[in-house]
């Protein structure tokens, strides 16, 4: 089972490795890279089979046992996160053969974004709150790399102000662990669990949450840390923005789950406060700010803000049903944000344009373009009975349940407003008409949509993945409520990695 967890990790940084020795043949780079993504894919499968047949699987590295030594731990949550990123790596992987120009090829795309992989992977197999920061700060130097990559104003423009905040994110992220350990003596994450509640002074625990809510705000692109992302995920190529937009939010989501399920365990009744109140502002923001704009990715990147806000807001309320909402909604999300993205990259190889104004007449040169947008943005929207309607539905649910009527209110609203953003783009990209003159002067690739092929390939790959959750989502949420059952059972994870009731 070892073995199993350990392979995760290994095919990215293998493949890296093997890029960086094919440096001047980029065409083998697009193998290694296409070849490492399909056997990441099949590996998350296989972990996550046998995560479901027996609960946690632990990694001590040098055969050092918890807490002292490095723990890497795979559950359910952990692993689901690897599989969705196994399967966003593989589309971007195809979309980005007919991408990604030569000049970036040339200057390590790949080994970069193999690299980016591993880094992800590592951190949602992370067993020790340093190693975690460490992992985060390998995805930080490669996506910055990455965001750069191209050397256009726009895009340095944008990486500064990434690396910026996400620098003041790494301080409060070290500040917190040092607190965590002048308290407790270790940074295993389920040591953690099991002695910060035996300290005497809690204020000072509350204090360590609060470093760490801001140091995960920062990364999950909450309300008010969130500037950093609309001011820079529309810059690089589309194979970047959509992985980015995909995963690289979800890191910090997925480290509000398991620091504040585990760790701090909603012990504050400040900090269960704290996160309903931000996750219905940051709805609210990141909605509205979409509403404002007239550039593709721009609008899709004020949602990634707005949809962050569901997830926390399945975390801030903590039931069972809460909390599996929160799992199905990430699943939902990272599959049709990457999609919406891959289309943006279609539209604009079409029609030369990300400006809204500049589009039109779409639907009609290309009707399943147009489908295939319907089906991704109806689901982000939440119509029945695509993924995005069962994932606002659950949580609803979840928030009727503990009568806490202000943020279903809320996310009632957000849901009716983005609708109105995927219509805006709807009528501006795919059904406006646009004239002959028009037609001739902007139009880029007057072809038909399969001579890009490596680019229509993974939409319909992952349009056909969020009609499936939709349709025959049952699994999902049986899935969804596994994993919620282990995060308020916090004893499963902990007495697995430090051995106990062994």
């Amino acid at each position: 089972m070892e073995n199993e967890l350990l392979i995760v990790l290994l095919i990215p940084l293998f493949a890296g490795i093997l890029s960086i020795f094919s440096w001047k043949n980029t065409r083998l780079q697009k193998y290694i890279f296409i070849g490492g993504t399909t056997a990441l894919l099949l590996a998350a499968i296989n972990l996550l089979n046998s995560v479901i047949a027996h609960e946690v699987i632990t990694l001590q590295s040098a055969g050092w046992g918890a807490p002292y030594g490095i723990t890497m731990v795979a559950d359910l949550l952990s692993t689901i996160m690897i599989l969705l990123t196994s399967i966003t790596a593989i589309a971007v992987a195809v979309f980005s053969l007919s991408d990604v120009d030569q000049s970036r090829l040339n200057f390590g795309f790949y080994p970069l974004m193999c690299f980016l992989l591993f880094s992800v992977c590592g951190a949602f197999l992370s067993g020790d709150v340093f190693n975690l920061y460490v992992w985060f700060e390998m995805m930080l130097i490669s996506s910055f790399v990455l965001m750069a990559l191209g050397n256009t104003k726009p895009q340095l423009e944008g990486a500064i102000k990434y690396v910026t905040l996400n620098i003041v994110s790494s301080a409060f992220f070290l500040a917190g662990t040092g607190i965590l350990y002048g308290l407790t003596g270790t940074l295993n994450m389920a040591d953690l669990a099991l002695r910060l509640s035996a300290i005497p002074d809690q204020n000072l625990v509350t204090l360590a949450a609060i470093f760490f809510f801001i140091a995960f705000g920062v990364k999950a692109a909450i309300f008010p840390l969130f500037s950093w992302l609309p001011a820079s995920y529309h810059t690089p190529p589309v194979t970047v923005s959509a992985f980015f937009a995909g995963i690289l939010t979800k890191v910090g989501v997925y480290a509000f789950i398991r620091f504040f399920t585990m760790i701090f365990n909603h012990d504050s009744v400040f900090i269960d406060n704290l996160l309903l109140i931000t996750a219905g502002t940051t709805m609210l923001v990141g909605v509205l700010g979409a509403a404002a704009q007239m550039e593709f990715r721009k609008i899709l990147s004020f949602h990634i803000i707005s949809q962050i806000g569901y997830m926390i807001m399945g975390l801030a309320l903590n039931t069972k049903l809460a909390l599996a909402g929160a799992v199905f909604y990430i699943m939902h999300h990272i599959i049709v944000k990457t999609n919406l993205f891959l289309v943006s990259g279609v539209v604009n190889r079409l029609k030369g344009s990300f400006q809204l104004k500049k589009l039109g007449g779409v639907y009609s040169k290309y009707p399943l373009l147009g489908i295939l947008f319907v089906i991704s943005a109806f689901s982000l929207a939440g119509f029945p009975p695509l993924s995005g309607f069962w994932a606002k539905f659950i949580l609803i649910k979840a928030g009727l349940e503990v009568q806490d009527y202000l943020i279903v209110t809320v996310a009632l609203v957000v849901g009716f407003l983005t609708l109105y953003s995927m219509t805006k783009i709807w009528n501006e990209v795919f059904w406006k008409k646009m004239t002959i003159e028009e037609e001739s002067e902007k139009e880029i690739s007057p072809v038909g949509l399969w001579s890009i092929t490596p680019m229509v390939i993974p939409v319909v790959f992952l349009a056909t993945i969020t009609l499936a959750i939709g349709l025959f989502g049952e699994p999902v949420m049986k899935l969804a409520m596994m994993t919620a059952e282990q995060l308020q059972s916090p004893e499963i994870y902990i007495n697995k990695v430090l051995g106990l009731n062994e």
